[in-house]
């Protein structure tokens, strides 16, 4: 298994997904830089958290047209698989690899603390290490994690299964309590709660752990 994770100006969850990976594979993923125009092969590519290029313009908006955006979408088109996580979520909306958009929260607040979750299902190569809902606990730590569609494009993904996680105590606004959803291939994931740092005993918990545990089982 070969694993990328795209750095931008402003990533602060980089290392803290690196390591996440490593523990999970056995073996370090490629770090790439955003200004790459060439991707590693990579059976999974991590968008991680932060704040890129600084969340100028609409958070993500530079980063999505980033020199590595092409290839991460070629990738994602032939099947490899997509993490993005906070900022990454973001990234993923405005390239398109999945539909919304990610918008301030609804009282307008940086919101940090664990927010418990439902798994709302555990039929995708990202969620089949959790049961279905079941409820873990996972960090989150944004301004602009209120999850926006319109209810067509809610109702599809409501339909065809692709809400991967839903907020039990919903912190931001967000649409239906969303806080993950999956691609139409349900190999592209965008949450907002952060797994990479839930997955050690020394942070504290380790309910994020079986979502890194579970790609590497796919991908092997």
């Amino acid at each position: 298994m070969k694993a990328s994770v795209i750095v931008f100006p402003g990533s602060n969850c980089d290392r803290d997904v690196a390591v996440s990976l490593e523990q999970a594979m056995g073996q370090k993923p490629n770090m790439v830089w955003h200004a790459d125009s060439e991707l590693p092969p990579s059976d999974l590519i991590v968008i991680p958290g932060g704040f890129s290029y600084g969340d100028y313009l609409r958070c993500g908006a530079i980063a999505g047209n980033a020199h590595i955006i092409r290839p991460v979408k070629e990738a994602a088109e032939k099947g490899a698989m997509v993490l993005g996580i906070c900022n990454g979520f973001q990234v993923l909306t405005e390239t398109g690899l999945l539909p919304g958009a990610l918008m301030r929260n609804a009282d307008l607040k940086f919101i940090c603390k664990d927010a418990p979750l439902s798994v709302e299902t555990s039929d995708t190569p990202f969620t089949k290490g959790y049961k279905q809902g079941q409820t873990i606990s996972v960090p989150v730590a944004h301004h602009d994690g209120n999850y926006r569609a319109d209810e067509d494009t809610l109702d599809r993904l409501e339909g065809e299964g692709r809400v991967a996680f839903r907020y039990a105590d919903n912190p931001n606004g967000s649409a239906r309590d969303i806080a993950g959803i999956l691609s139409e291939n349900k190999r592209v994931l965008g949450m907002m709660p952060h797994p990479e740092r839930c997955a050690d005993p020394l942070l504290g918990g380790t309910d994020g752990k079986a979502l890194f545990t579970a790609i590497v089982e796919e991908l092997s």
